[in-house]
């Protein structure tokens, strides 16, 4: 399967004034509430959010189960009211954008009609949008590997492969914004490779992508931004790299000493900076904040064999998401 993405080609005329502007504010939210129940069965899947994304941003939206990530992007595609606050898309209601074909999104719910091939799936969506998606199709097809799948009945597609036509579906209206939500949910290795690639080249030709996702090492490698979520609320909102670093520490091991390994261990707890301290076996492990000054208390005891790695997306989330 190859992996080359070519850079998708943005020509649909009615949406050039809604983003020939770099500067703009693609999406806006503010104090946006969704509530489910009433009394005191009311669960507040969404409480208060306030996000503001600029045209060209790549903003991976994580949060453990429940955190109300597929909520907020149900009420930024306009599949569901919010229960009070406002959502825009360049200055419009979601509903409008969607139907412009200003936004679209590929979601974990939702399903395929089984009886109609790839091809007349993705035909019947892009006439939606006009002549200009029709056109549009063999291209998409191929963007998404699908052309030569083209003539199977969605019935007959596996999980992966529906979730590829779902991403076909997406970009047949050459939307200014993508949202995708577990987008790589069911695919193999390779899919979801190439589907990154297919993505990071839509990136570089200024198209938005907001997404959520459950594969951290994704969100690392692919979004310039991250947000987090938990219980409904923002509980971060910074660069990808800078969250990673603030939150997560360097993580050190190392093989205890011979003798001494306790009071090492004692050391180690009682230094500033230094916290997690596990043992395991005659293993130690620690994260610190400076991971120099650590593995000189561990190498000055005798400590060896010494493995430093560098912060990682996955500390930093766990570390504002657990209670």
């Amino acid at each position: 399967m190859t992996t080359a993405a070519a850079a998708p080609t943005r020509t649909s005329a009615s949406r050039t004034s809604a983003s020939a502007t770099a500067s703009e504010t693609a999406v806006s939210i503010t104090g946006l509430t969704k509530h489910f129940g009433v009394g005191e069965r009311t669960v507040k899947a969404v409480d208060g959010l306030d996000l503001s994304i600029r045209r060209g941003e790549v903003v991976a939206l994580l949060g453990p189960n429940g955190a109300g990530k597929t909520t907020a992007l149900d009420m930024l595609l306009g599949l569901t009211d919010p229960s009070t606050g406002t959502v825009s898309v360049y200055g419009n209601k979601p509903g409008r954008a969607a139907k412009d074909g200003v936004i679209a999104g590929v979601l974990q719910t939702g399903g395929l009609l089984s009886d109609l091939s790839v091809r007349e799936t993705v035909e019947v969506i892009a006439s939606l949008h006009g002549r200009d998606s029709l056109a549009r199709v063999p291209e998409v097809l191929a963007r998404t590997e699908l052309d030569k799948l083209a003539r199977r009945r969605i019935s007959k597609c596996s999980g992966g492969e529906q979730q590829r036509v779902k991403f076909a579906l997406a970009l047949v209206a050459d939307p200014d914004i993508l949202v995708l939500d577990e987008p790589t949910a069911g695919m193999d290795v390779n899919a979801r490779r190439h589907f990154w690639d297919v993505m990071r080249a839509d990136a570089d030709a200024g198209r938005t992508i907001i997404f959520a996702t459950h594969y951290l090492e994704e969100a690392e490698q692919f979004a310039r931004r991250t947000v987090v979520m938990h219980r409904g609320v923002i509980v971060a909102d910074a660069p990808t790299a800078q969250l990673r670093a603030n939150l997560g520490g360097r993580t050190l091991a190392a093989n205890l000493p011979d003798t001494g390994g306790e009071t090492l261990v004692s050391q180690l707890e009682q230094t500033e900076g230094i916290v997690e301290v596990r043992v395991d076996a005659n293993r130690v492990s620690l994260r610190a904040l400076d991971s120099d000054a650590a593995a000189s208390v561990l190498l000055n005891a005798g400590a060896h064999d010494l493995e430093i790695a560098a912060p990682t997306l996955e500390t930093a989330f766990t570390a504002l998401t657990e209670d």
